[in-house]
């Protein structure tokens, strides 16, 4: 008895290597060619689910099912205008025939090094037959798809499908980069200069427009300013006269104030005649020898 369920439990487990060794998933990422001594074995297996081989004598190689990219070295090319430009691109693609694929190219490696040589092919050709300004303008989207369309017509020989190429950086090579860096300063300190010297210009227009305006301003305002003058001196004359005719005495009596206001400051020493017309408010405050007039 214990030998019989030794037996069984061998059997069960050989049963169960030569199970797994007869199953394979394929994952939905992935794409499986069934392989038989080396050589491809019925259709590729491109929808996901439990597959069914041959234990021992096939064995099962996956592909990627999802898109891939090659992102190759910049390269130099040289367009229609004898414009050198290092262009870095990366291409966009997928395995459509894993059979074709295997056939041809058999790794990722390998595709994408014949890729990247399509590619670099098809990018020499079409640059050289467009003008530096149309690969940095929106022409290089058309550039592109022309691109990426070509180079689809040579992958398809390879199992390859090709999505899109991008251009990633298009700089000039770093000798001819510095020229034009130090042409394009050049150019953009003339049109400074240009610019200055227009402001400058312009400065001198409006300074001397302003300089106008303020001597005119200044001439009118003297002139008004004369005229006020001399109507207030006119009108002060007419009341002093006017003063003068109602109480000669008493316009007399504050012009000495004022004088002596103005004239007597302290330790001010006056010498004046006795007879001095001054004097007279100082000896009597009533005046009456000033104010009275002199006979004939």
């Amino acid at each position: 008895m214990r030998g019989l369920l030794i037996g069984i439990v061998i059997l069960l487990g050989i049963g169960v290597f030569v199970g797994t060794q007869a199953v394979y998933i394929v994952d939905e990422t992935q794409q499986a060619l069934v392989l038989q001594f080396g050589a491809p074995v019925g259709d590729p297996k491109t929808s996901a689910g439990l597959q069914f081989k041959a234990p021992f004598v096939q064995r099962v190689l996956f592909f990627e099912k999802r898109i891939l990219s090659s992102d190759a070295p910049p390269q130099e090319y040289l367009t229609t205008d004898k414009k050198r430009l290092v262009v870095d691109h990366v291409t966009r693609w997928k395995i459509s025939q894993p059979l074709v694929y295997f056939q041809a190219v058999a790794t990722e490696s390998g595709a994408r090094a014949r890729l990247d040589d399509i590619v670099f092919s098809e990018m020499r050709k079409e640059l050289a037959s467009v003008d530096f300004v149309d690969i940095i303008s929106a022409e290089r989207e058309d550039i592109m798809t022309r691109v990426a369309t070509a180079a689809q017509n040579e992958a398809t020989a390879f199992g390859i499908s090709v999505i899109d190429v991008r251009i990633k950086r298009a700089d000039l090579p770093q000798e001819v980069e510095i020229s034009v860096y130090n042409r394009m300063q050049a150019e953009r300190q003339r049109e400074s200069s240009l610019f200055r010297s227009e402001g400058d210009s312009e400065s001198l227009k409006i300074r001397s427009a302003a300089d106008v305006t303020v001597a005119q301003t200044i001439a009118e305002a003297s002139r008004q300013s004369r005229q006020i003058k001399g109507r207030a001196e006119a009108k002060a004359i007419d009341t002093l006269a006017e003063a003068l005719q109602k109480d000669a005495e008493f316009y007399s009596f504050i012009r000495s104030l004022e004088t002596y206001e103005a004239s007597l400051k302290e330790q001010t020493t006056v010498v004046l005649s006795t007879d001095s017309p001054l004097f007279s408010f100082l000896t009597d405050p009533l005046g009456s020898d000033a104010s009275k007039p002199e006979k004939e």
